[in-house]
């Protein structure tokens, strides 16, 4: 039985559809335009620290935390893969196969392994997911979650070059941070998926997370663009 259709049974939250249509393409709309504004800035965007290395474990921490939510191209892809996790049962399990893989993606880059076109896989694998969020049938749960450890071992390989040479504290306070962050997000994303379900329980895939789809494959062209031509 779908995630759908075990939701469907649930009685739909008293806020009027039409004020929760707003909040969903406002807040999508919001990240388009940080997307667009952010998309050509250098590299070192992606970096709390401005590419210095963290010295400390509070410095670790707070780049961790900021890492897949200053680039706009790991957000993209956290926030898509939530709402994935929304459509199908056990979806939580994608999002924790994605933030697992990518500790390992990150430790490839630490121990000085070369993993060829991670930034080109990155944006890939936003438009791949995108993709899946515009769909009526998704794959099942578990090629889901291999697919999302596959991209998280790229996520966390780019992550691993703002921790590169940097202490053991501050290492594992990198490595927790980025981990935390990114499954809240994960997480709130699949809240807001659910939500929007509820408010369409007469559409097998609601319209605002088709609409969400388009929009992150969009975002997911445009970095690929930027990779390419970089």
């Amino acid at each position: 039985m779908s995630q759908i259709q075990l939701i469907s049974g649930r009685t739909a939250a008293k806020i009027p559809p039409d004020t929760l249509q707003r909040r969903h393409l406002t807040s999508i709309g919001a990240l388009v335009l940080i997307s667009l504004l952010v998309s050509t800035q250098p590299a070192a965007a992606h970096h709390l620290m401005g590419g210095k290395i963290p010295t400390n474990f509070f410095e670790g921490f707070l780049s961790g935390l900021a890492h897949p939510v200053i680039g706009l191209d790991h957000l993209a892809f956290v926030v898509a893969i939530g709402l994935l996790s929304a459509l199908v049962v056990r979806g939580a399990l994608i999002p924790a196969a994605f933030v697992v893989a990518a500790l390992g993606g990150t430790a490839i880059h630490i121990l000085k392994v070369n993993l060829p076109g991670a930034e080109i896989v990155i944006a890939l694998s936003v438009i791949g997911f995108g993709v899946l969020l515009t769909l009526p049938n998704r794959p099942h749960w578990i090629v889901l979650a291999l697919l999302g450890a596959v991209a998280g071992v790229f996520h966390g390989y780019a992550y691993g070059e703002a921790i590169v040479g940097a202490g053991m504290g501050p290492l594992l306070a990198y490595l927790l941070g980025f981990t935390l962050v990114q499954y809240v997000v994960a997480l709130a994303a699949r809240q807001v998926g659910n939500l929007i379900i509820q408010q369409s329980m007469n559409q097998s895939l609601p319209n605002k997370i088709r609409f969400a789809g388009m929009v992150i494959c969009a975002l997911g062209v445009v970095f690929l663009t930027n990779s390419l031509v970089a």
